[in-house]
């Protein structure tokens, strides 16, 4: 489900902080969710001042989004591959960032992660399948967030997005990991939420994740999911609006504002 709290500001001021990251004749991921939006918007403005860049969009959402902002389009089939300009950056949201010591990735599984990198949960938008393709395709994947997407430990529900008929046998394999699984309804329509991918989301309460790394591995080798919300050893930058400013860290650990 998606997350609220943090201000409006904040979130413009992280995305557009990631947007200014961005160079002439970059390929860029474009994210969902309302933080990588106002990053959409800012490149639609530099791009109105002569910037030249492709977004990859990672849902209807922001495909519908760069659009309206005049930014040029490419698929990810189109993005990445032989002959392909691949994606140079990818800039996204998170529904939490694990920022303490117990929340940094013991190796890095995924995306060959730095041990300081900071695991994620997203999916809150139902769009982390396709995220997950675009930011790990990505030669960086920058972060958006506010402070209130920051927590020591991932505590969130982790949203798994199933094909419809391995429901039921997902929702188990949850339970035996220690987590109970809910299917996500619609707000605004009878029935459960259906993914760009026409599939059903599961949104997984584990409590506190001590290890992010070995759930995420658990997950990906359960039959009949597509793709877990949780986000290892990915992340190169975290941009982090605050009411004053931009705290941005990178994986090496620095940060500054």
């Amino acid at each position: 489900m998606k997350t609220s709290g943090g201000s409006d500001a904040a979130k413009r001021r992280a995305g557009e902080s990631a947007a200014e990251a961005v160079d002439d004749g970059d390929v860029v991921g474009l994210g969902t969710g309302s933080t990588a939006a106002h990053a959409i918007r800012r490149l639609g403005d530099r791009i109105d001042s002569g910037l030249h860049v492709r977004g990859v969009p990672t849902s209807f959402a922001s495909r519908e989004l760069a659009a309206d902002r005049g930014i040029p389009l490419l698929d990810l089939d189109e993005a990445v591959g032989p002959d392909a300009p691949g994606i140079d950056v990818a800039i996204d949201g998170a529904d939490q960032i694990a920022v303490g010591a117990a929340g940094r990735v013991a190796t890095g599984a995924e995306g060959g992660g730095d041990p300081t990198a900071a695991p994620l949960i997203k999916g809150g938008g139902a769009a982390h399948a396709r995220e997950k393709l675009v930011d790990a395709a990505a030669d960086r994947f920058l972060v958006v967030a506010d402070p209130s997407k920051e927590a020591p430990v991932l505590d969130r529900s982790v949203p798994v997005e199933v094909l419809p008929a391995g429901r039921s046998a997902v929702a188990e394999a949850v339970r035996a990991a220690g987590g109970e699984p809910t299917l996500r309804r619609a707000e605004r329509k009878d029935g459960p939420v259906v993914t760009d991918n026409g599939n059903l989301v599961l949104d997984c309460a584990f409590g506190e994740i001590a290890d992010p790394e070995a759930l995420a591995a658990t997950l990906s080798a359960t039959p009949g999911v597509v793709e877990h919300g949780l986000f290892v050893g990915l992340a190169d930058e975290i941009h982090v609006g605050t009411e004053t400013g931009v705290r941005v860290t990178e994986r090496s650990g620095g940060s500054g504002e």
